[in-house]
């Protein structure tokens, strides 16, 4: 009965530092997470900079801002090609999206950030949003997409941080974040036109 209680009296002394040892390890892989984030995410466009994928040359109205350059591109991967006009800058265009960072080591695809869609995108299912690419707090290297997309286009684009949300943090995307968006086009329309009200996400 002794021996028994001797256990458990050491198993009360003993549990509370077994979660604060949990928890510093918890801390330690989360500052592991983005570790040399900056090089990583330049690792990253550098390599996009020689691979064979299509770039688009930025238009950059947040070049004060990001520090974005004219010598800045949105790279894509074309998925899904569509057909007509692309959007001009003061156009509205009617999307599904999802962003994501590049992979780190808890997110393989990419830790996502925002998005209208969940799981595999479906056109009947997605949710959608609309935007103006010249709308105010577009982000460059989106804004440069939307201009060179066509109705029926998906697209996964990739852009670096001077396109995206710059050096610093911003709400759950860290500092350097190259930014990855699957953008699907549903609709384009020029100003003055109307459409039949759609369920935004």
């Amino acid at each position: 009965m002794m021996k028994n209680l001797k256990y458990i009296l050491l198993a009360v002394v003993l549990f509370p530092f077994m979660g604060i040892v949990s928890s510093c390890s918890e801390d330690s892989d989360t500052e592991d997470e983005f570790d040399k984030w900056q090089e990583k995410n330049d690792a990253y466009i550098e390599k996009l900079a020689t691979s064979s994928m299509t770039k688009y040359l930025t238009y950059s109205k947040n070049a004060t801002i990001s520090g974005a350059a004219s010598t800045d591109y949105v790279y894509v991967e074309v998925l899904e090609s569509g057909s007509g006009e692309p959007a001009l800058f003061t156009d509205t265009v009617r999307v599904a999206y999802r962003g994501r960072l590049i992979p780190s080591p808890s997110y393989t695809d990419g830790y996502v950030f925002d998005q209208t869609f969940l799981g595999d995108f479906d056109w009947s299912t997605a949710g959608t949003t609309k935007f103006s690419p010249g709308e105010t707090g577009l982000r460059d290297g989106f804004s440069t997409a939307l201009q060179n997309m066509r109705v029926g286009d998906r697209w996964r684009v990739h852009f670096s941080y001077k396109l995206g949300y710059g050096t610093s943090d911003y709400s759950d995307i860290p500092g350097y974040s190259d930014l990855i968006f699957d953008i699907a086009v549903y609709d384009i329309w020029h100003p003055g036109e109307t459409r039949p009200v759609f369920k935004s996400r």
